[in-house]
Parts: C-alpha cells; structure tokens; sequence
C-alpha cells in the first residue's frame, strides 16, 4: 500500500515578518532624521543661489537700463524682489518700480535677523550684517528690510550714491544649523559664502 506525501506549503511565520518590520523601523528611524537634514541643505542652498542670482540680474538690469536698481529684501516675510528706479513716476519726481514679482524663501529658510557669530567673511564686510535698509521713494528709511543697491555702472552703492562694500544678504535654516552669505564688493563682484551656525565661524567660499 502506498502512502501519499503532502507537500508543505511554503510562507513566512509570524516571527520572521515580525523580524522585518522591526528591522524596517529601525532603518527608517535613522534615516528619517538625515533625509530631513539633507531636504533641509538643499532647500537652504537652492534658495542662497537665487538671492544670488537676484543680485547678478540687478546688477546686470542697472547696467543695461543705465539707471538704479535695487534687490529688496523683506526680512520679516522672507521675501525679496527687484526694484527699477522709474523716474517717470510720482509726478516725474521718480520712484521705485518692483519688476517681476515677490520671490519668498523656501519653508524653514530665513533671512538672518541674529547672527549667532561677530566675524564676517574674510575680504568682505568690515562689520558682519545685513546690507543697509531699504528706503522709500522720498529716502525714508524702512524698517526690518535690506537693500543691495547698483547704479547705472554696475556699482553697489549706498543711499548717497556712493560706492559700497558694506551690501550682503545672509540666510539660515531651522534649527539653525548653516548660515549663508551672499556678499557683494565694492567692485561689483558677487561671491557666495557658507559656514556651520556657531560663535566661531568657518567661511567656506562656494
């Protein structure tokens, strides 16, 4: 008499699915924090290199246009824009015109307001902050705002109209943990600058 052989049914058992998810957890559980810290530099420097940008295009418009044009930063809303001065305006007494709309910053990017470090980048600022505060059509000054400012050469100026190497534009994520600098020479020339966000700062030139 022959005996019939079953075959067995191959599966998983409840401990080894058990075993993979737990090991999944684990992965995840560290990789979850790195992948939001790499989301984080890349959102930081994106938006750094189009502060950036925004600069060269003003600087080139002024140029062009052979008339002033100014980076406006807002640095309660974590916004800027380009502004053309229009001396077609306000009666023909001339104004600021905003030109291609209002570009905001990235979630969790934001304009310095306090710098954690004293010691700009090397070559640049004779004092670390934010580039002098924009003014109104009649020269009002503004608060809470920054202005890189160029005339009809492609120079930075101040609101006297005279050459400046006092302009930059620096951001930071949150929690803080890069700062990014965008600074602009007396010469015209446009450099970008990055350091870890702590009192001793190491200014690495992009």
């Amino acid at each position: 008499m022959k005996l019939r052989m079953f075959d067995k049914q191959a599966g998983y058992s409840l401990v080894e699915i058990l075993v993979v998810v737990a090991i999944f957890a684990t992965v995840s559980a560290i990789a979850m924090p790195m992948m939001g810290k790499l989301f984080g530099f890349y959102r930081l420097s994106g938006d750094a290199r189009s502060v950036s940008n925004a600069i060269a295009v003003a600087k080139m418009r002024a140029a062009a246009d052979f008339s002033r044009v100014r980076i406006y930063v807002d640095l309660s809303s974590n916004s800027f824009k380009m502004q053309v001065w229009d001396k077609t305006l306000n009666s023909a007494a001339g104004g600021w015109r905003t030109e291609g709309g209002v570009s905001n910053l990235s979630a969790n990017v934001q304009f310095v307001t306090t710098f954690p470090m004293t010691t700009p980048p090397s070559g640049t600022q004779t004092a670390l902050g934010q580039a002098p505060a924009c003014t109104l059509d009649d020269g009002t000054s503004i608060g809470n705002t920054a202005c890189v400012m160029f005339n009809s050469r492609g120079v930075p100026v101040d609101v006297t109209f005279a050459p400046t190497s006092a302009d930059a534009v620096y951001l930071t994520d949150y929690p803080s943990t890069a700062v990014y600098g965008v600074t602009v020479a007396a010469t015209g020339m446009i450099r970008s600058w990055q350091t870890p966000s702590s009192s001793t700062p190491h200014w690495v030139l992009n």
